[in-house]
Formats: structure tokens, C-alpha cells, sequence
């Protein structure tokens, strides 16, 4: 049963992985950071890095790959955000 809990543990933390996947493609088809929150997306990552680190502790395979897809995934939102972020501000500087 343990083995059983363990599984759909993994294929839950692959699930939450893939439910960052529809705002990745958003950022990027938009091209903009209006609407995204860097401090929560930013706090999520930080979280799943920290999860990786748990998971590699308690030697958790399904932990520690789960919270990397999660960090692939929310990462990639955060990054993009970043990008557009910047790119925004300094259009704004050189437009004043």
C-alpha cells in the first residue's frame, strides 16, 4: 500500500508540473509580465527548490523529481516573467 501512496504521490507532483504548463504558454504567446505575480511565482519556486533539497534528503525519488518538474515548469514562468519584466522597464526608461 505504501508503494501504491508513493506512485500517485509521484503522479500527483508530475500533475501539479503540468498545471504551470498553460501559463508558460501564455507569457510567451502574450509577450508581456501584465498579469503575473513575481513574488508568487518566484515564492513557488523557492518552495520546490527547497522540496528538491527535502527529497534528496530522505532519499524521496518521487519527491525530489516531482519538485524538479514543478521547478522546470513555475521556473520557466518566473524566468519569462523576469524577461518581460525587464524588457518592459527599460522600453519605459528610454520612452521617458
Amino acid at each position: 500500500m505504501r508503494e501504491i501512496v508513493a506512485w500517485v504521490f509521484g503522479l500527483g507532483l508530475i500533475g501539479n508540473a503540468l498545471l504551470f504548463v498553460p501559463q508558460i504558454v501564455a507569457v510567451w504567446r502574450k509577450k508581456t509580465d501584465e498579469g503575473i505575480s513575481l513574488v508568487t511565482f518566484g515564492g513557488f519556486s523557492v518552495l520546490q527548490a527547497i522540496g528538491i533539497v527535502h527529497g534528496a534528503y530522505e532519499r524521496d525519488i518521487s519527491l525530489l523529481l516531482g519538485m524538479a518538474a514543478s521547478l522546470l515548469t513555475c521556473g520557466t514562468v518566473t524566468g519569462l516573467t523576469i524577461f518581460y519584466r525587464v524588457k518592459r522597464l527599460r522600453r519605459e526608461r528610454g520612452a521617458q
